[in-house]
């Protein structure tokens, strides 16, 4: 910085704040400067710090959306002023249900709304000034982008993990097409709130169970929210137990269990109304019965199906199992309670030891065998034990064992107290197993079950394979050709993309057809193999298959040879800082990570995990309802009405003042109030300082401690996502420079002060820290291109510190004692404290505890 003539400085300090002109000053200015252009400097280190790709709606972004973006432009400016090359890059997520639904509502093409929202997302982004590198920008409905998503599930399906499958799926009778798993939100349609229902189709799934263990190995080694990797570790299911092969007739059923241990408790076979053998096996008297029964269960969802509070439903078969160990007869069931979607679609019922199969038996009053019981410590069991279950016996103290429905009273007079032990604990009533705890009995049924070629030791997850077909116009298409005699094809590289045609009716048929295939002309083709007639498919791919490669893209994104060039994906990835909602967690963030998977074992990249590091911001709710912000609610705050009354300055500010970054909190109109007078009060100081002269006043040293502990702590809280106690203690340091202005301290330190104030407000208030740089400082280039500042560690250090005193764990005092007093000091502080002497009284001490800097813990005998 150069100081400037004294006239300017005067004239300076006398003009007022006017964030308008500040804003159309600076903006184009930075444009033309190319401010924000991705670094390439191969003496810095680099920094990716990547949003979550936005789908660009026609409602535009709130300030709720300005909670994500903002704090990632802050620490995007930050990086780079503290010598980061930094790619920061923006692009929209396009295809899916909600363009083409209001496409169709609105009878316009969704390649003109695509257009058209995304303009106004970047228009709205850049009048918050996001300092993103828009020379990057991606659109996922571009050609040039989605050849490369084909290219991709062309990879899947060559190595075996792309494949199609008919089943009973999904399905949204609002949008017309099947739902994944993940995409069916209590019954309800993910997108348009509509109860979904199931449909039988022939689909697309990726194969994304094959990388299970890897997806929960790897969670230990990523910078995530504990919240968002148990949520993934939990949609996983990992469970260790075994198949369990019961013949039914000429057929086989294979249930899967976590308890082996309690196979000779089960007496009865359920099987999920979606099950095959459902009604292939009933009994020509129980036919009719079994399928209406049917019927009516899958029309459920299986929200409803699983609420604790419903009863348990079900009809008999007729037909029998024969049990896999002993041979005895088990009447098969179907039951609403078992749903198809997981593991095999049938359970063995152990109503001793399981609480849905207890309600069931109770209902139907079906035979309850309690075969485990828990440890007794003085008195465990012998070998062999065998604890008859009848009323007349009661099991030992603390233990509970249902018994037969006719033993019990009447359903007037039922016992509620009787339910069923659920927990580990010693084996009895089970043949040569008794009497064995329940891990060992579990692990000998397994290893027999498997000699006897009846099942045998399986770990087993709860996820299923990523379904990815769409019955819909507005995705990528997906790159197969069906040809009668080779069967599905992939399209050949060379003939990719495959362009979505433009098609005058893109409404579903609901028919479970997507629109293309009323597009014969483009439908109709030739085999890539064998030059034959052949048809095209005709399902899009779900909008999350284009979402989970485009990080890599931006490294490169005008690469028109591969999805990416390796040498700026070494550079670039994995993204360093990755922020979006928490509500992506077992879809986009789950898909993304086994893609790279993929990609890792197709030799493309070196690295397993795409994200180091995740943040996700909390929901910033409406003043109207403390509601979410929505349209349709009417309870939506824009940035545009709030840059207008405040400037792009105060509302960046106040975002991030707003509270802890992962938080939800409340837009109050006036707190921003108290934001834009601060930084008012900033300007004025700014130039008041500036006209000072630069006399030769003493060095003040409390004045310059206060320096280095603003940066050091401001430098902290960015560096750890915490905006919000960043722009407190800024508010803090210039309340104090006010009260410092009638002490007397030289020009250059107050100079100091306040340049580097600019600097460390500079990626939170953009505009007036500029003009502060540029205009009233004197500074030659951008402020957002000067170095962050730094501290001396010896200056920042705290001088005095407050160190609590307790006895036996509990507060008694607090005193305030010099910084990096060590802990013979500390402990002679705590003994010598009047209130903790009167706690101790004349009980003996047996050790003081000091965690230095913090506490002191006085342990009485």
């Amino acid at each position: 910085m150069t100081s400037q003539p004294m006239t300017r400085r005067a004239r300076a300090a006398d003009r007022p704040y006017d964030f308008h002109a500040l804003q159309d000053k600076w903006r184009p200015r930075w444009r033309a400067m190319d401010l924000y252009r991705t670094g390439d400097d191969p003496a810095k280190p680099n920094a990716y710090i990547l949003d979550f790709f936005p789908y660009p709606s026609g409602d535009g972004l709130s300030v709720g959306h300005c909670r994500n973006y903002i704090p990632t432009c802050v620490s995007a400016r930050f990086q780079r002023m503290r010598g980061y090359n930094v790619l920061h890059p923006m692009g929209w997520d396009a295809f899916g249900l909600p363009a083409e639904n209001y496409a169709i509502a609105h009878a316009i093409h969704p390649r003109e709304t695509t257009v058209r929202f995304a303009a106004n997302y970047r228009r709205q982004m850049e009048l918050v000034e996001c300092s993103y590198d828009w020379s990057r920008e991606i659109d996922s409905t571009d050609p040039a982008y989605y050849r490369w998503t084909q290219w991709f599930f062309r990879l899947l399906f060559r190595r075996g993990l792309a494949y199609r499958a008919p089943g009973s799926q999904w399905w949204c009778p609002h949008c017309r097409t099947i739902l994944a798993n993940e995409q069916v939100e209590d019954g309800r349609c993910w997108r348009c709130d509509s109860i979904v229902t199931r449909k039988e189709l022939e689909q697309w799934y990726f194969r994304i169970t094959a990388y299970a263990e890897r997806l929960l190995a790897d969670l230990d080694t990523i910078d995530w929210p504990e919240r968002i990797k148990e949520m993934q570790r939990h949609w996983i299911g990992r469970s260790e137990g075994a198949d369990v092969v019961f013949a039914v007739g000429g057929h086989e059923v294979t249930t899967f269990t976590t308890r082996p241990d309690t196979l000779y408790g089960v007496t009865f076979l359920a099987l999920a109304p979606e099950h095959p053998l459902a009604e292939r096996i009933a009994t020509p008297a129980r036919a009719a019965e079994v399928a209406a029964y049917v019927e009516a269960a899958r029309r459920l969802s299986e929200i409803e199906r699983q609420a604790t509070d419903k009863a348990k439903t079900g009809v008999f078969t007729g037909a029998y199992a024969t049990h896999p160990l002993t041979g005895a007869a088990v009447p098969v069931w179907v039951a609403d309670y078992v749903l198809g979607g997981y593991g095999s679609g049938a359970v063995m019922g152990v109503p001793g030891h399981d609480a849905r199969d207890f309600a069931f038996a109770r209902r139907y009053e079906l035979p309850i065998v309690g075969v485990n019981i828990p440890v007794h410590p003085n008195s465990p069991p012998p070998v062999g034990v065998n604890i008859p279950v009848h009323p007349n016996n009661p099991p030992p103290v603390g233990v509970n064992i249902p018994v037969h429905p006719e033993s019990q009273p009447s359903e007037e007079g039922v016992n509620r107290d009787v339910h069923p032990y659920e927990a580990p604990g010693i084996v009895v009533n089970s043949g040569p197993y008794s009497g064995l705890p329940s891990a060992e009995a579990g692990a000998r049924i397994a290893a027999d079950l498997a000699a006897a070629g009846r099942g045998g030791p399986r770990v087993a997850y709860r996820f299923r394979d990523w379904l990815i077909s769409r019955q819909r116009y507005w995705g990528a298409p997906i790159p197969i050709i069906h040809c009668p005699a080779c069967g599905a094809v992939a399209v050949p590289e060379a003939d990719l993309p495959v362009l979505l045609p433009d098609v005058a009716d893109f409404t579903p048929s609901g028919d479970g057809r997507s629109p293309l295939a009323r597009a014969e002309a483009w439908v109709n083709t030739t085999c890539p193999q064998c030059g034959g007639p052949a048809r095209r498919e005709t399902d899009t791919m779900d909008g999350f298959a284009c979402s989970s490669w485009y990080f890599l893209r931006f490294a490169s994104p005008h690469e028109s040879e591969r999805p990416f060039d390796p040498d700026a994906v070494r550079a670039w990835l994995p993204v360093d800082t990755y922020v979006g909602g928490a509500e992506h967690a077992i879809m986009h963030l789950l898909y993304a990570r086994f893609w790279t998977k993929v990609m890792v074992d197709e030799g493309l990249i070196d690295f397993a995990e795409p994200f180091t590091q995740l943040r996700n911001q909390g929901m910033l709710l409406s003043p109207q309802d403390g509601l979410k912000m929505s349209k349709s609610k009417g309870n939506v705050v824009t940035p545009d009405e709030v840059v207008a009354q405040y400037g792009t300055d105060a509302l960046r500010a106040y975002i991030l003042f707003l509270g802890p970054f992962d938080a939800n909190a409340l837009w109050d109109n006036r707190g921003i109030v108290g934001v834009a007078r601060f930084i008012e009060r900033y300007w004025k100081l700014a130039n008041e300082v500036a006209a000072r002269p630069n006399n030769g006043q003493p060095f003040d040293e409390a004045f310059e401690r206060e320096r280095h502990k603003i940066i050091r702590r401001v430098t902290g809280d960015m560096s750890r996502f915490r905006f919000n106690t960043a722009v407190a203690a800024l508010m803090e340091y210039v309340n104090d420079l006010y009260a410092a202005r009638s002490r007397p301290i030289g020009g250059r330190q107050w100079r100091a002060a306040v340049g580097d104030l600019t600097l460390l407000l500079a990626p939170i208030a953009p505009f007036v820290t500029e003009e502060v740089w540029r205009e009233v400082l004197g500074g030659k280039d951008s402020v957002h291109r000067a170095a962050w500042p730094e501290f001396d560690p010896a200056l920042a250090a705290d001088e005095e510190v407050t160190i609590v005193l307790q006895v036996n764990g509990k507060l008694r005092d607090r005193v305030t004692l010099p910084a990096g007093a060590d802990e013979d000091a500390l402990r002679a502080a705590a003994l010598d404290n009047a209130k903790v002497r009167a706690t101790i009284g004349e009980r003996p001490i047996r050790e003081a505890i000091v965690v230095p800097g913090r506490l002191v813990n006085v342990v009485t005998l």
